[in-house]
C-alpha cells in the first residue's frame, strides 16, 4: 500500500488497484514550503463509514507528527476555508448522486456566489460510494472539480472508493502521506492506513464477532403481505458496546442454490482454487462465490468487465448506448446469473470470474435495542425481502438467511457500525419527534428503551406506520405500555391498506401541524428513518409545508430553516 501510494504522488499515471476507481488530475510542478504542519481533514457521512475512514486517517498522520484538525462537514465554518493550506476530503455520495445531509452547508456554499478563490490551498478528496448506483461517487467527484474551478491544487489524485473500501482508502492515505513528505523534506514513513487487525481480539467490520441467536420471531400476523423478523443476538463475551441510533453489520452468505447455477452456467469446477483477497488466502470457487463475493447485484463496472469475455453485441450495445436509461433498466433486478444467461457463453477462468466481482458486502440494520435495557444483547428488525422480476424469483441476500436459515443457538459474524449522525440530544430534556414507518421503527425502539432505563424527562412523538393494524403493528404492545407509563408522550399511526384513501405518515403529520410546529419551537430534535426513495422525500416535503403553513415562512425560509436543522443536529435522518 505504501509503495503504490508513494507512485501514484510520484505520477499521476499510476494505475488504479484492482477494484476501485483513481480519478487522475494532471496538473504542473509547483513550488511548496519546506514544512507542512496543519492538515484539516472533513468527512461527509450519513452512515458513519466516512466518519471513520477520516478519524483513521488523522490517526495515522498524528503518528507522523502532523498537526491534525478533524471535523464533521456540518460543523466546519465554510469562510474558514480562506485559512488553510492542506485539506482532506472523505465524503460519501447518497441516494442519487446527493451529498449525505452533514455535507450539504460546505456542498451549497462552495457552489455559491460566496465561494473564495483557494489559489493556496492544496487537497484531495477521497470518494466513498457504491457502483450499482447511477452517479457513482458523484458527491466526491464534484467536490474535487469545484476546488479545482477555485484554483485548489490537488495534493493527491482523488480514490473512488466501492463498498470494498478498505484498500484503495489505504492507497489513497499513503499517496497523501508520501506527497507531505516529500514537502516537508522529511523521509516517508513506510506507513499506510492499517486495516484493523485481524488477529487482535477486539471484534470490528474486518474481525467479526460470532454472536449467538437467542430469538427469532416473525412479527407479522397472520395473513399479512409481510415478514418481517425480530432478531435477538447475544454479545456476551465480545466486549462490543453501541449507542441508540448505531447499526449492526452482519455479513450474510448468498443463497446455494444461486451459487449453483451460476457455477453451473459458466461451466466451472466448483472445486478450483481461486485467490480470494491481496494476501493470497485461496478458497474453493464455490465457497469463495457463498461467503465472499456478490452475485446479486449488477453494475456498469461488472458488466464492462464481462464483457472482456463475451462476443454478445447486446451487451456491447448496452454499453455503447448513448441512452443511459437503457442500461439502467436491464441492471434493475437482475443478477449476475441473468448476465451469465443473457450474454455466454463466458470465457472466463475461475479466477478471472472471481476477479471481476466485488466483495460481499455487510448488510447494516438499524439496531432497535438499548444496551443499557438489555445487557449483551442486540436485537434487529429486519424486513424480509422476496419478489419476482424477469421471470423469476428474488430474495434478499441475508433477510432470507434471516427468516429461513437461523434458529436459536445458531451464529452470525456481526460487528457495530458507529452512527454518529443518528443520536439522541445530550440534554435529556430536550424533546423528540420520531418518524419510522415499516422497519423504520427499529431505532426508535432503541430510543424509547433508552430514555426509559435511564429516565429522561424529554417528551417524545412517535409517528408509525404500515399496511394494516391488525397484522402489521410492529411493537404494539410495548408502545402501548410506554404511551401508558409515560415514556412516549404521543403516537400517530397510519396504515395505508385499512381505509379506501390511502393514509401515510405525512398525513398524520399534517394533521397535527400546529402542535408539530409547536415542538420545533420548543427545541425538539426530529428523526426520520426508512425508505428513501419515497417516504424520507415525502416527509421533508411535508415539514418545508408545515413551516410554511404554521411559521409563516416562504419556501426559500424553510429550507434555509431546515439547513439549519441539519448544522444543530436537530434535524437527523437514518434513510436507504
Amino acid at each position: 500500500n505504501w509503495l503504490s501510494g508513494y507512485l501514484t504522488a510520484i505520477s499521476a499515471a499510476t494505475s488504479p488497484p484492482s477494484g476501485s476507481h483513481i480519478a487522475v488530475v494532471e496538473r504542473p510542478a509547483i513550488e511548496v514550503p519546506t514544512a507542512v504542519k496543519e492538515i484539516t481533514i472533513l468527512y461527509g457521512s450519513q452512515t458513519g463509514n466516512g466518519q471513520g475512514v477520516a478519524e483513521q486517517a488523522a490517526a495515522k498522520l498524528k503518528e507522523q507528527s502532523f498537526d491534525v484538525t478533524i471535523q464533521s462537514m456540518s460543523d466546519f465554518k465554510p469562510t474558514t476555508l480562506k485559512k488553510l493550506e492542506h485539506l482532506l476530503l472523505v465524503v460519501s455520495t447518497h441516494g442519487e448522486g446527493d451529498p449525505p445531509d452533514t455535507a450539504l452547508p460546505l456542498y451549497e456554499f462552495l457552489h455559491g456566489r460566496r465561494a473564495p478563490k483557494l489559489d493556496h490551498l492544496q487537497y484531495s478528496v477521497l470518494a466513498l460510494g457504491d457502483s450499482s448506483y447511477e452517479f457513482f461517487c458523484k458527491t466526491g467527484s464534484d467536490f474535487d472539480k469545484r476546488l479545482s474551478e477555485l484554483g485548489a491544487t490537488p495534493l493527491a489524485p482523488r480514490v473512488d472508493c466501492d463498498l470494498d473500501y478498505d484498500e484503495p482508502a489505504a492507497q489513497w492515505l499513503a499517496a497523501v502521506e508520501v506527497a507531505l513528505q516529500i514537502q516537508t523534506g522529511g523521509q516517508s514513513a513506510a506507513a499506510s492506513l492499517e486495516v484493523e487487525n485481524t488477529t487482535s481480539t477486539q471484534y470490528s467490520r474486518m474481525n467479526p464477532f460470532r454472536a449467538e441467536v437467542l430469538e427469532n420471531i416473525n412479527l407479522n400476523g397472520r395473513g399479512s403481505n409481510k415478514e418481517t423478523r425480530h432478531l435477538e443476538l447475544s454479545l456476551e463475551g465480545s466486549g462490543l458496546v453501541y449507542e441508540p441510533g448505531d447499526s449492526l453489520g452482519i455479513f450474510p452468505e448468498n443463497n446455494s442454490e444461486l451459487v449453483d447455477k451460476v457455477i453451473g452456467e459458466g461451466s466451472w469446477n466448483p472445486e478450483e482454487t481461486v485467490e480470494i483477497n491481496s494476501q493470497g488466502e485461496r478458497r474453493a470457487l464455490r465457497v469463495a462465490l457463498l461467503n465472499y463475493f456478490e452475485i446479486t447485484v449488477l453494475t456498469k463496472p461488472l458488466l464492462e468487465k464481462l464483457s472482456n469475455y463475451s462476443e454478445s453485441e447486446r451487451l456491447k450495445h448496452l454499453l455503447e448506448s448513448e441512452q443511459a436509461s437503457e442500461l439502467r433498466t436491464y441492471i434493475e433486478g437482475r443478477d449476475l446469473l441473468d448476465a451469465l444467461k443473457d450474454f455466454g457463453p463466458i470465457s472466463a477462468s475461475e479466477q478471472q470470474l472471481i476477479g471481476i466481482l466485488r466483495k460481499l458486502p455487510a448488510r447494516l440494520y438499524s439496531i432497535a435495542s438499548s444496551l443499557q435495557a438489555n445487557p449483551d444483547e442486540v436485537h434487529l428488525t429486519v424486513g424480509v425481502v422476496r419478489y419476482e422480476a424477469h421471470g423469476r424469483s428474488r430474495q434478499g441476500v441475508c433477510s432470507i438467511q434471516c427468516a429461513e436459515n437461523l434458529e436459536p443457538g445458531d451464529t452470525l459474524p456481526v460487528y457495530v457500525h458507529k452512527n454518529d449522525n443518528f443520536r439522541l440530544p445530550t440534554n435529556p430534556e430536550t424533546p423528540i419527534i420520531m418518524i419510522g414507518p415499516g422497519t423504520g421503527i427499529a431505532p426508535f425502539r432503541s430510543f424509547i428503551e433508552e430514555r426509559s432505563e435511564t429516565g429522561a424527562e424529554g417528551k417524545s412523538w412517535l409517528f408509525f406506520g404500515d399496511q394494516h393494524y391488525v397484522t402489521d403493528f410492529y411493537y404494539q404492545t410495548e408502545w402501548q405500555n410506554y404511551v401508558k407509563d409515560g415514556s412516549l408522550s404521543r403516537l400517530d399511526v397510519a396504515f395505508s391498506r385499512d381505509t379506501e384513501e390511502k393514509v401515510y405518515v405525512q398525513h398524520r403529520m399534517k394533521e397535527a401541524s400546529q402542535e408539530f410546529y409547536q415542538w420545533i419551537e420548543d427545541g425538539a430534535v426530529i428523526y426520520v428513518c426508512g425508505d428513501e426513495q419515497n417516504m424520507a422525500k415525502d416527509v421533508h416535503a411535508t415539514l418545508l409545508e408545515i413551516l410554511q403553513q404554521e411559521g409563516g415562512k416562504t419556501l426559500e425560509e424553510s429550507e434555509q430553516f431546515m439547513t439549519q436543522l441539519i448544522q444543530e443536529k436537530r434535524y437527523q435522518r437514518d434513510v436507504y
